[in-house]
């Protein structure tokens, strides 16, 4: 029987969508890829299938699952499945300067950025930025995994010589420019299927003063930024989302491949916005849906079941 496939590593994450697939009464499996083999000899079992394999697997103990889940999606592709969030997807979830390539090639602006490999070269990379203050994030990573700002060249090397500095599981640092918002909010916009479902405005005011970081305080030279906020935010459902920038965005999707996703931007003091996340592993919040009357899950369950059905009467 073709069923709903669910590649992942972490059931956490996983079990909002698998509780509404099971309202409505969708077959599912779920494939929780931290270990496990990629069997080239036979092909796949027919059906959907998704991929939600995160960037931060690792900090899970997970450090292979992305390797592998690439692997497996490969092999249905090849077999000519239907696969949501495959290779090309994949690809940009687990790194950074993927992402900032592709989004520039669709005439999305980033936030200027510098990739380096070895402490020395960090600091070069940061000297030719030649903007201060400004931020690294590991280029390979979620949740806001070692992102630090600084307010100086000399506070990253200290940072970087010192005992807090947090190596990137594939050893690449990006040094990128401080977009600063004159509104204490960034954006997080929403897509099932590749079309635009809603936007979240994220209030940072109490903390999370950036954009694709956690809570920090502008006052230090240079701050940690752990995977949790030290004040939890606020999440707001908007509806206002301009139709260029959904436009923009979808188009950004189709020429990917990516099929869910959650796109996170700032404005900066002359309204030029920056994109500067692409999540292919994307989560909601559950109060700001319950107010909207609004569901990702539910609507990326409804997604999979009519391709689904779809695949069905095909066949």
């Amino acid at each position: 029987m073709s069923k709903i496939y669910i590649i992942h590593e972490n059931d956490e994450w996983t079990i909002h969508l698998t509780k509404r697939l099971e309202e409505l009464n969708l077959p599912y499996e779920s494939w929780h890829l931290d270990q496990g083999i990629v069997d080239l000899t036979v092909e796949p079992p027919n059906g959907v299938f998704y991929n939600r394999m995160s960037a931060s697997s690792h900090t899970r103990g997970h450090r292979y699952a992305p390797e592998l889940a690439g692997g497996m999606l490969t092999w249905l592709e090849h077999h000519g499945r239907t696969v949501f969030n495959g290779t090309k997807a994949l690809s940009l979830e687990l790194s950074k300067i993927n992402q900032y390539a592709a989004l520039e090639a669709s005439g999305i602006r980033t936030p200027k950025t510098i990739a380096a490999v070895g402490k020395e070269h960090i600091v070069s990379a940061a000297e030719k930025l030649g903007v201060v203050p400004f931020i690294t994030k590991h280029n390979r990573a979620g949740k806001g995994l070692g992102v630090q700002l600084f307010q100086t060249v000399d506070a990253l090397k200290e940072y970087i010589n010192g005992p807090m500095f947090d190596e990137p599981v594939d050893g690449i640092t990006l040094i990128q420019e401080y977009i600063q918002s004159p509104e204490s909010y960034i954006t997080r916009a929403e897509f099932v299927g590749g079309k635009y479902l809603y936007a979240v405005r994220v209030d940072t005011s109490e903390g999370f003063e950036l954009c694709p970081a956690d809570s920090c305080q502008i006052g230090d030279a240079f701050c940690p930024v752990g995977e949790e906020p030290t004040v939890k935010p606020k999440f707001e459902i908007q509806e206002d989302l301009e139709e260029g920038w959904i436009a923009k965005y979808e188009a950004f999707l189709q020429q990917n491949k990516i099929d869910v996703a959650g796109i996170e931007f700032i404005r900066d003091s002359n309204g030029e916005v920056y994109t500067y996340d692409v999540n292919t592993n994307t989560n909601y919040n559950a109060d700001a849906e319950e107010k909207a009357g609004k569901y990702g899950m539910l609507e990326l369950a409804k997604f999979l079941g009519a391709t689904l059905e779809s695949l069905k009467a095909f066949n």
